[in-house]
């Protein structure tokens, strides 16, 4: 009989109002628990916060040691005069002062632990920071044990093109990652093409990988159907839905301007169709204002939506959409995989043939487009019409994909490689 793990998670934040991928590292955690792990979970969130039948630790911020001091002089220096100390110091030191203290304040608050004796420890993290990671870095006595997850290419130089940016201090940034897989147990993947594509650089992530699907959560109030509260959702109408920010390689004019071909292909569907961009699109203001002012059935949310809004959306609209950068290769799973999963509608996907998200659906899955593809987005978009006319309550119907994302499959892989 295989023993009931014990496991110490370390994570930056457990705040799912926090970003898209603590949302994420929210949901492994409470799947972990869900399948009979025994969790202790400390964070960083800087505030008392915890996780419903849990046990979680808060960690102090350490104070009044030198990089916290300099730290604070930074952010005062540059309050004063708009001088910016950081690409400074990280050239000269790989990492901010910021860093470095977080770092040595999430080592201070593990050292004290005495009792909880973990099979495991996982590490979190969010961004590109991997303050966690750098503290049980510090602590050899759990490399052993060590479960590092990467949740994106670092440093920010490893991404695909058209990711195009160089990090101060790069090459320390790339040996920590070095050294990271050197000494870790295994290095956790949310995505099969992120293991290939950092083990590339890095070969111990090849040897020791493990792929752990983004987790669709099992809980009513995640799945919750309720009419949205929004006064611009429409519920009776044919709705597309992008919801989360749209970073700049991430452009949304295919997808606007296949909607607004759609629109003159089938006329009769003005009166009853929406396209809905809820989150961040400072990038693209300008372009998404001349458009909101073409088309009438175009709504772009001004700024950030609650995400308990968005889910509700999420799950009401006709069809969600996952827009992806124009690249060759797309290594990540989106973190609204697995909702738009859970939600149970069709999904357009705009991406690169090479993908995670696509290598999930499958090659053949029918409603994917390159994103500046206006025709095939057009096509698509004219297809689930069709479909939605006879049949307004349209399915995703992947039981095989909800199962990839699932608890079950979680503890399958898991259990496979840490409680054999």
């Amino acid at each position: 009989m295989k023993k009931s793990l014990k496991i110490l998670v370390v994570v930056e934040s457990i705040d799912i109002n926090d970003s898209s991928g603590i949302k994420g590292r929210v949901a492994l955690i409470r799947n972990m628990a869900q399948v009979g792990y025994t969790l202790r979970v400390y964070h960083y969130t800087r505030r008392n916060i915890s996780l419903s039948g849990i046990d979680c630790i808060a960690i102090p911020e350490q104070k009044w040691t030198l990089n916290y001091i300099f730290g604070k002089f930074q952010l005062l220096l540059r309050r004063l005069t708009g001088y910016n100390l950081n690409p400074w110091v990280e050239r000269k030191r790989g990492f901010s002062f910021a860093f470095f203290n977080d770092s040595y304040s999430i080592k201070k608050a593990l050292e004290k632990e005495k009792d909880f004796e973990p099979d495991w420890v996982l590490t979190l993290s969010k961004a590109a920071s991997f303050r966690t990671h750098k503290a049980v870095l510090a602590i050899p006595k759990w490399h052993q044990k060590w479960l590092a997850y990467v949740h994106d290419p670092y440093p920010m130089h490893f991404f695909p093109r058209p990711y195009t940016w160089v990090q101060f201090g790069y090459l320390d940034k790339q040996e920590f990652f070095r050294d990271i897989s050197k000494k870790m147990a295994y290095g956790i993947f949310p995505s099969k093409l992120l293991m290939e594509w950092m083990g590339s650089y890095y070969p111990d992530f090849l040897e020791r990988g493990i792929v752990v699907p983004h987790q669709m959560l099992n809980s009513s109030n995640e799945n919750k159907s309720d009419i949205p509260k929004s006064s611009f959702f429409k519920p009776a109408y044919f709705s597309i839905l992008h919801a989360g920010s749209l970073m700049k390689p991430r452009n949304p004019k295919g997808l606007v301007e296949g909607f607004q071909q759609f629109l003159r292909n089938f006329p009769e569907a003005a009166g009853h169709s929406q396209l809905l961009l809820i989150g961040k699109q400072s990038y693209f203001e300008d372009y998404l204002l001349k458009k909101k002012n073409e088309i009438s059935q175009l709504y772009v949310s001004e700024g950030y939506v609650p995400y308990e809004e968005v889910r509700t959306i999420q799950n009401c609209v006709s069809v969600n959409v996952i827009l992806e950068a124009k690249s060759e290769i797309s290594p990540f799973l989106p973190g609204k995989f697995p909702h738009c999963v859970a939600a149970n509608k069709p999904i357009i996907h705009l991406g690169p043939k090479v993908s995670e998200t696509r290598r999930i659906l499958g090659e053949n899955y029918p409603y994917w487009a390159e994103i500046e593809d206006t025709e095939e987005i057009a096509k698509i978009i004219s297809l689930l019409y069709q479909r939605w006319c006879e049949n307004n309550n349209l399915k995703l119907n992947r039981p095989d994909v909800a199962r990839y994302l699932s608890a079950d499959t979680l503890k399958e892989i898991l259990n496979t490689y840490l409680n054999p």
